[in-house]
């Protein structure tokens, strides 16, 4: 099991950003499952009134996807952690496709992510899997691409002095 100060020594990602609490199966090359417990004490909920449903308090879709990325970075970073990406690679996001939401996700959830590397050529990774809710299918992921690159690459150039 990794957790989440391994983790941290991983992936540059921080609170309120670091969204897998521990990563429970990793196959190096292969696979990797992790949990993120979903509370009501997360930014995304912050005034959130006293009349809000269960419903109002649904998971951002878009934060369950970032989080079943962490584990897939996890996956990646494993033999080569990289928690500072300013002097090392960047993990940077390609594209994602036939990603379906079949469930919320609420406050008192413990969401399983399910990553599996499908390919990989060269620092670009294709991966698909899952997210469940207990035995329930909240997120699948047909396909997601991931890539590293070095942070001097993404660097902004320097701006030329006007005299």
């Amino acid at each position: 099991m990794i957790t989440v100060d391994e983790i941290k020594r991983m992936l540059p990602h921080r609170y309120p950003m670091l969204l897998v609490d521990r990563v429970t199966d990793l196959v190096p090359g292969e696979r990797a499952s992790g949990l993120k417990a979903v509370t009501c004490n997360e930014p995304w909920y912050e005034g959130m009134p006293d009349t809000a449903t269960e419903e109002d308090y649904h998971y951002p879709w878009t934060v369950l996807i970032e989080s079943w990325c962490h584990v897939a970075g996890v996956l990646v970073t494993w033999d080569r952690p990289n928690p500072d990406v300013r002097s090392g690679k960047a993990m940077l996001l390609g594209g994602i496709s036939d990603a379906e939401f079949h469930r919320p996700v609420v406050p008192g959830d413990v969401v399983e992510h399910h990553v599996r590397l499908a390919r990989q050529v060269g620092e670009t990774y294709v991966f698909e899997g899952e997210s469940l809710v207990g035995k329930e299918t909240a997120l699948t992921i047909g396909r997601l691409t991931m890539t590293m690159r070095p942070a001097s690459d993404l660097a902004a150039p320097p701006v030329p002095d006007p005299l």
